[in-house]
């Protein structure tokens, strides 16, 4: 459609004299019926605001005119889009612009000369999301959409709340001098950004470590975001990673996912179980750890991103960097401040703290009674090795809950179930025997062959203390989930 200012020339001399006369008294009609009207120049600045438009100023962190005209729109609007408009010389005719002063259904309109060329914008509000302006018409979609920003703002202060730590460094129970000694690292660490290693059996807390040390730092308010590598497929863990681009691949999502760098952006990246990464995934934190930098999957865009990382693992990485199964350069990038978590054989002064507060949860958490312990209760889950640490203290103390109604647990009633998570390897019958080696006859039988009757003894003893959960039997044993279903495929193919 041609411009009827730039068409005036090859029109009569009172036509030109119609449009020009349109013009202003549109524009009088604008500046007297919007909420709003401002005029922008071709650099951005503003250069003139409506009587209506000055009621927004103290919102907007402006007591006089003088200090709001004459400065670049987008320094005192936010979120304004009249900067593209004069760029790019399309108009916006209807948008919804949100900012502090509120938000308003508004227009952008570029101004040309004669030439056609922008000379600047025009900007008008018409409605704002106040009862008083969103009869008619509009009232609807006004509506709407606060409601809509009202739900979005909630659902990001849950997803906010999800992703804040719910524990501390004191919530790390016990008052030994190794439990003390652990407290003290970690509090000195929790001031910093340098990544931390926690190292320990399996369940002594190092989770619970991790978000004590985010919550004790200046990321606090920003999110806590824990991975459980042993957990994640190895064909998935890139993109758990490092998010994947729109479309990247056929099935893949329109709009993307998002990684858990991403999402950790400006808080903190918990990495369980991180000797259980693949080699090649390796390299590839090893860079963003260095770089602060992730490509999505399918993508050729690098972002940024501000993330502290605390890894754990109950393996040996020493000895899997000697063994090749672990990347040395990596190993060094995370082993900056490790922290190693005591098992509870060697804190046993704190199973009288740590039992009262397992108990009050389990009874927080059941709906039961809380429940206390005899002296001879302590004194016999002081006689334990406890393999499985806290978290098999505890599942001890909850199956002897469970299964009585005493209000103070004896040691006959813990009898049952103290020792059923997870019998050590060289306590099995056939581990223990140097026989176990041998053939029928007493010859010996081949390595390979002894070797996988162990590896069966023992993987059939940790499905058995987890209650057949796959995925806990791997941790136990220390190996891969995957792994651990090449092993139990391998044995059915052998028994068939």
């Amino acid at each position: 459609m041609s411009d009827p200012l730039r068409t005036s020339a090859i029109l009569p001399q009172h036509a030109e004299a119609v449009l020009r006369l349109a013009a202003q008294s549109m524009f009088e009609v604008f500046a007297r019926t919007a909420l709003g009207m401002m005029v922008v120049d071709r650099q951005h600045r503003i250069v003139w605001i409506s009587d209506g438009y000055k009621h927004f100023l103290p919102a907007l962190g402006f007591e006089h005119e003088s200090d709001f005209v004459g400065r670049p729109i987008e320094e005192v609007v936010p979120n304004t889009m009249m900067n593209q408009v004069i760029d790019s010389g399309r108009p916006i005719v209807l948008d919804l612009l949100t900012n502090k002063a509120g938000t308003f259904l508004v227009s952008r309109l570029p101004l040309r000369d004669e030439a056609g060329e922008v000379l600047g914008a025009v900007g008008l509000v018409w409605l704002n999301e106040s009862p008083d302006h969103t009869q008619g018409t509009m009232q609807p979609l006004m509506a709407k959409f606060s409601r809509l920003h009202k739900e979005l703002d909630e659902a990001r202060r849950e997803l906010a709340a999800q992703r804040r730590t719910k524990y501390t460094i004191a919530s790390f129970i016990g008052s030994s001098a190794a439990v003390m000694e652990v407290k003290r690292q970690a509090r000195r660490v929790a001031g910093t950004d340098s990544t931390v290693l926690l190292l320990g059996e399996t369940g002594t807390g190092k989770e619970l470590m991790a978000q004590g040390i985010h919550a004790g730092g200046h990321r606090a308010a920003g999110p806590f975001i824990g991975v459980n590598i042993a957990a994640i497929p190895e064909s998935l863990l890139e993109a758990e990673f490092f998010g994947v681009a729109p479309g990247a691949f056929t099935g893949a999502d329109r709009k993307g996912r998002v990684g858990k760098f991403k999402l950790a952006d400006g808080g903190t990246l918990f990495l369980d179980e991180i000797g259980d990464m693949p080699l090649p995934l390796q390299a590839k934190l090893l860079r963003v750890l260095q770089e602060q930098e992730v490509e999505p999957v399918g993508s050729n865009k690098v972002e940024r991103v501000d993330v502290r990382i605390i890894a754990a693992t109950s393996r040996n990485l020493q000895a899997m960097v000697a063994e090749g199964a672990f990347r040395a350069d990596l190993y060094y990038r995370l082993n900056v401040l490790p922290i190693r978590l005591p098992a509870l054989r060697d804190r046993l002064s704190d199973l009288d703290a740590l039992a009262d507060h397992l108990l009050d949860d389990i009874g927080r958490r059941t709906g039961l009674t809380h429940r206390s312990l005899s002296d001879d209760a302590l004194e016999l889950l002081a006689q334990h090795d406890w393999p499985g640490n806290i978290r098999e203290l505890r599942n001890a103390l909850e199956q002897a809950c469970l299964m009585t109604d005493e209000l103070v647990l004896t040691a006959a009633q813990l009898q049952r179930w103290v020792g059923t998570a997870a019998p050590a390897l060289g306590a099995t019958e056939t581990a223990a025997t140097p026989g176990a080696t041998m053939g029928s006859e007493g010859a010996v039988k081949p390595l390979p062959q002894a070797v996988a009757e162990l590896e069966a003894v023992a993987i059939k003893a940790a499905l058995t203390a987890t209650g057949g959960n796959k995925l806990a039997a791997a941790r136990m044993l220390g190996i891969s989930r995957a792994t651990l279903y090449e092993k139990l495929a391998l044995s059915s193919a052998v028994k068939g």
